[in-house]
């Protein structure tokens, strides 16, 4: 095993650089790593040997598997949040019209798709963790979601008039709704086409709000 020397000695900027770098190679192999064998099944010995860094190097980084992981996932929780961002982000720059709503669901459901798209397996990490046992560790690994719901629900509020509490609940079953689909199509990409999901999707979700909107909501202007 080659070991990159890795120490607090102050360095010119190229090599503090480095350090940096390697920070960021060892979160794209332990990604890799936790996505395909699961936090359980992958240790710190594995990451340092693929990374080509020793133990003690790896630990400066990182003082654990856990806080190693977590990391991990906010980097993927901070994706999603920013496609969900994105997606929502027109809606609220202009006046709300009939039908806004059926835009804003159909941009939800695209940004899951093109999340797990390029997320990968990674996206597992976010959906379907197998780090849960601890109350704190599950907040951590849940809360890009939840941010994510409570982001739409703040949306969907102008473009329904559905109370605050029946947004978030429609938030939360339209996220579980968008990332099983993407899940289910980054699986037999091979079959389904994305667009083709994304519209049957937004179908599906947007005739089931549409009918829990008063026929008497004033949008507004």
């Amino acid at each position: 095993m080659v070991e990159v020397p890795d120490d607090e000695t102050p360095r010119p900027r190229s090599q503090r650089m480095a350090r940096d770098e390697r920070r960021a190679q060892v979160l794209r192999i332990a990604q890799d790593l936790f996505a395909s064998e699961g936090f359980h099944h992958v240790s710190m010995d594995d990451i340092a040997e693929r990374a080509l860094v020793s133990k003690p190097v790896l630990y400066r980084h990182f003082p654990s598997k856990l806080d190693l992981y977590l990391a991990v996932v906010d980097q993927r929780g901070a994706d999603l949040l920013a496609a969900v961002d994105q997606a929502v982000a027109p809606i609220e720059q202009g006046p709300v019209h009939p039908g806004d709503g059926r835009a804003v669901i159909a941009a939800i459901v695209r940004a899951y798709l093109s999340f797990v798209e390029l997320a990968g397996e990674s996206s597992a990490l976010l959906f379907e963790s197998d780090v849960t046992h601890d109350e704190d560790v599950r907040a951590r690994v849940e809360s890009a979601s939840s941010q994510a719901a409570h982001r739409i629900a703040a949306v969907l509020g102008p473009v329904t008039g559905l109370p605050v509490q029946d947004c978030h609940v429609i938030a939360v079953s339209l996220i579980s709704l968008a990332q099983g689909a993407a899940t289910h199509r980054y699986r037999h990409a091979d079959t389904l086409d994305s667009e083709h999901v994304a519209d049957l999707v937004t179908r599906l979700a947007w005739a089931g709000v549409q009918g829990l909107i008063r026929d008497d909501f004033a949008y507004g202007g």
